[in-house]
């Protein structure tokens, strides 16, 4: 892991390392740029693609292009689900955030409101 703290990939394997951290997921070799591993970080029913900002930013624009590969990623590997971890840089860049397609989001809220009954 590269520490010159100016590079875009220090934050961007930091990233990757809270993420695995915080979902008991793993990070996959070389930001699965490898014909076998996909993603950037790994469960055993996610394939997840992490964006970090180097400067603390207000706003983060999110690629269709990038959902999209990700959708492939994760078919390719077997991987039901997929979600994109961003964060806007800055002090506090262990605080993430996750997009999910709607049929995930549906499936989160019903088990959530299921736990909610009275």
């Amino acid at each position: 892991m590269t520490k010159n703290k100016d590079s875009t990939r220090y934050y961007s394997t930091q990233q990757e390392i809270n993420v695995a951290q915080a979902i008991d997921g793993r990070r996959t070799p070389n930001s699965g740029a490898t014909l076998f591993f996909k993603g950037d970080v790994v469960t055993r029913s996610f394939c997840l693609e992490c964006k970090t900002q180097t400067k603390e930013k207000k706003s983060f624009s999110i690629q269709k292009e990038w959902i999209q590969k990700l959708q492939e990623e994760a078919f390719s590997s077997g991987k039901p689900n997929w979600a994109i971890a961003f964060n806007f840089g800055g002090e506090d860049q262990s605080t993430n955030y996750y997009i999910i397609n709607e049929y995930l989001f549906k499936k989160l809220v019903r088990e959530e409101d299921e736990q909610c009954k009275p």
